[in-house]
């Protein structure tokens, strides 16, 4: 499985525990894979830690989006663009295997396939914003 397509799986975790209360996290992730079932097990482990990663680090990465996202913080973006903007986040700044220039267009796809029309241009704003 690409990083692109393991990304994706994060993402819809991500969006996903949007909808359920933290605790439910565990549960949620294995109804997830339920509907992945010859999924390898070092991909599992890998989407699901890093996607508990990225929610255990919610507030700072939406003190960042804030910090830069002029007049959309992030209890106004739908919350497809804000999982895309807290994955691609967390990549930019704590995961040392991503380089900034690739989350940003991954994101930017993420963005294309799951968001709304101006979703593509004003993550790639905001998230340009955050390289500097």
């Amino acid at each position: 499985m690409t990083r692109s397509i393991m990304r994706e799986h994060i993402f819809k975790i991500l969006f996903r525990a949007m909808f359920h209360d933290a605790n439910e996290l565990d549960e949620q992730i294995r109804f997830y894979f339920d509907e992945f079932p010859s999924m390898d097990e070092k991909e599992m482990e890998y989407i699901s830690t890093k996607a508990k990663n990225i929610l255990k680090m919610v507030e700072e990465l939406d003190t960042k989006i804030n910090s830069v996202s002029d007049g959309w913080p992030t209890s106004r973006l739908g919350k497809a663009e804000l999982s895309i903007m807290r994955l691609a986040v967390y990549e930019m700044l704590f995961d040392d295997d991503i380089p900034v220039n690739v989350a940003i267009n991954e994101a930017i796809e993420l963005a294309k396939k799951y968001g709304a029309e101006n979703a593509p241009s004003f993550i790639n704003g905001v998230l340009a914003k955050l390289t500097k």
